[in-house]
Formats: C-alpha cells, sequence, structure tokens
C-alpha cells in the first residue's frame, strides 16, 4: 500500500472506456490508484468493460475497503480468463511464436466473425446463454451495492428503441444493467430490461460524463481511455478498416462530451451554477495509446492470462506515471486538454468558423 503522505485523500471521480479485454488496462490502472491513500475514488461511470471493472470494484471496496477491491477485481479477471480456456477462439501457435496478441490467423475467430455478419445472435444462440452473467453473479453482491452510498456508479447503455442513453445507478444495478451496457448487437441478443431493450452503452456513452459533472460534488475527472483516438495511418485493407471505424465509432461519444464541456465553459450565462461546475472541472486522462495501437480490434476477444497480465501492468505504470508528475495538481487545475485528443498539427476548430 501506497502511503507517502497523511494529509486528506484528495477525491476523484473516474470515468472507464470499454474495451472487451483490453478492460484489463483499466484494471492496471484501477489497482494503481487504489495502491495510493493519497487517492479517494468518489464516483465511478463505466461502459461495457468499464461498467465490470466500476461494479467489481464499488462492491470490493463495500467488502473491504482498498484491498478488498484489489482483490475483487483480480478475482474477477483471473475468473475472465479461466472462462475462455475452452474457447475454440484462441491464439494459433504462429502467433505465438511472433509474439502476436490478436486472434486474426484464428481460423475459429474467421469462422465466428462470418458467421455473425450472416446470422444474428437470435438465431446462433436461441437459448442467449451468456458466461459473463455467471462471472457478474459470483463477482459482486448486487443486493449490497444497490444499497451502497459511495462509490456512486453510474452504468451506461444503449436504448434500442430510441438511440439514447441509459445510464443505471446504484439502485438500479443487477447483472442485467451491467451486461445490457457490455451488448455488443452482433454478439448478443439485447437485454431488456423492464419494457425496454439495450445494446452496448459504448454507442452513446463510453463512458458519459455528465452524471459525474452534474450528480456530484467532486471536480476531479479522470478518464480511463482505452481506445486510441488518433493514427497516423489510413487503413487499406478490410480488417483494418473495420478495427478503425469501431475504435472511432466508440470514441465518438467521449470526444463529443469533452468538447462540449470545454465549448461551453465559454457560453454558459455568467453566474449560471453550470458554468461554476463547468469552470470547476479539472480534467485529466490516463492512456497508453502507444501500446493500443498495436493492437488490432481482435485482441478484444483475447481473454488469455499473460495478455492480460501485459495490460493490466501497463496500466499500472501509466496510472504511475501519472501520479509522480500530476498528484499534487489535483484540487488545483487540470492535467489535460481537450485539444490534447489529436497533435497540435491535426488539431481542428471546435466550431467552424462563419464565413
Amino acid at each position: 500500500m501506497v502511503t507517502r503522505s497523511s494529509d486528506k485523500p484528495k477525491p476523484i471521480n473516474l470515468a472507464l472506456q470499454g474495451g472487451g479485454s483490453h478492460g484489463s488496462f483499466t484494471w492496471g490502472v484501477l489497482d494503481r490508484l487504489l495502491a495510493d491513500e493519497r487517492i479517494d475514488i468518489a464516483s465511478i461511470s463505466g461502459t461495457s468493460a468499464g461498467a465490470m471493472n466500476a461494479v467489481v470494484l464499488a462492491a470490493g471496496m463495500q467488502a473491504g475497503g482498498r484491498e478488498g477491491a484489489r482483490q475483487a477485481l483480480t478475482s474477477f479477471w483471473r475468473s475472465v480468463s479461466l472462462a475462455s480456456r475452452f474457447s475454440p477462439i484462441q491464439r494459433t501457435p504462429l502467433d505465438w511464436l511472433m509474439g502476436r496478441w490478436t486472434l486474426d490467423m484464428s481460423p475459429a475467430y474467421w469462422f465466428f466473425d462470418t458467421l455473425s455478419r450472416s446470422f444474428s445472435p437470435y438465431e446462433l444462440n436461441p437459448f442467449n446463454y451468456d458466461p459473463l452473467r455467471i462471472l457478474l453473479t459470483n463477482a459482486v453482491d448486487f443486493e449490497q451495492l444497490r444499497t451502497a452510498k459511495t462509490p456512486k456508479v453510474f452504468i451506461a447503455a444503449t436504448n434500442v428503441r430510441t438511440g439514447l442513453a441509459k445510464v443505471f445507478r446504484n439502485e438500479d444495478l443487477t447483472p442485467d444493467a451491467v451486461l445490457a451496457s457490455a451488448c455488443l448487437p452482433f454478439m448478443h441478443q439485447a437485454v431488456e430490461i423492464g419494457d425496454e431493450a439495450y445494446w452496448d452503452g459504448g454507442y452513446m456513452g463510453n463512458p458519459v460524463l455528465f452524471p459525474l459533472l452534474s450528480e456530484t460534488d467532486v471536480r476531479d475527472l479522470m478518464v480511463v481511455q482505452v481506445n486510441p483516438i488518433y493514427r497516423e495511418e489510413v487503413p487499406k485493407n478490410a480488417r483494418d478498416i473495420l478495427n478503425r471505424l469501431n475504435e472511432i465509432t466508440f470514441n465518438a461519444s467521449l470526444v463529443k462530451e469533452l468538447r462540449v464541456i470545454s465549448l461551453m465553459r465559454g457560453l454558459v450565462d455568467e453566474g449560471s451554477q453550470y458554468r461554476v461546475v463547468l469552470e470547476e472541472t479539472r480534467l485529466h486522462r490516463i492512456e497508453a495509446e502507444s501500446e493500443m495501437s498495436k493492437l488490432g480490434v481482435s485482441s478484444k476477444m483475447n481473454a488469455e492470462w499473460a495478455f492480460l497480465s501485459y495490460l493490466r501492468d501497463i496500466g499500472w505504470q501509466r496510472a504511475d506515471q501519472w501520479l509522480e508528475r500530476h498528484i499534487d495538481q489535483l484540487g488545483q487545475q487540470s492535467t489535460f486538454d481537450v485539444a490534447d485528443l489529436t497533435p497540435p498539427h491535426r488539431a481542428e476548430p471546435l466550431l467552424a468558423q462563419r464565413s
């Protein structure tokens, strides 16, 4: 446990992106933050894998504080890896020899990918079996989580009928709510809750930021970014095009919300409570674009323990580096600007110039 200071812990809100197995990078970030008693995690917004990290962390904290949360996250990701051992979708021997984490050469991956483009989950999986449900119910005491006051948890899903984001809060949390947040429509049947059906929250909020601004008093907002935003090369083959389209789609809502925060600071009326919130909000970001940009979309289905551990270690190191550089700026100023989302020579204005 890192205890370099006896000062009162600095509260932060976390916004956790989704990304399948790449969510183990976020696990590493969370593990490092939980190990540092200078940090107090007040609220968490999560989508897809970020939603799973969020509820597992919150449930672990309820059961055993910081160490309980760290152990819960480790156990959850270990169970994900164990559950994948008998999946036919595995790396080939050549991938092992070449040190590649992707499943692009796996015949089983290509077979199921082709099937998913021709048949729906309702045809391929009529009984709607989802092993993640078992993992979640084993890892999280949802009844206890629904009564928890802290940390606040906000889980995003996309309403299939309206196309709008649905945010589930602590009192709404169930295995279905988390599975809805991670429901890729080509892989899983829509998750029905009440009279509504939901798909992956990444389409409309990956993750949602507005509840962290409007429903909490904490003004330090940390985005843990999994999906690369910028790539230098234009994709030319079908696999790379699909990979880049996936990244753009699941980053769009996050980029939009960050830009709105930046833009609205100058537009909201002076003295408005919303302007106060926007002006006081301090943005922070932990990412690993240089490493994540090397991984193809197929690696999001690779749940080998070696791969999950590799990403966890990258997340831990990136969080450690961030804390080393910026811990004193928490509560004082932003360490991330929206303009940092693209290289300076590629940046575009938030608003088009008027002619």
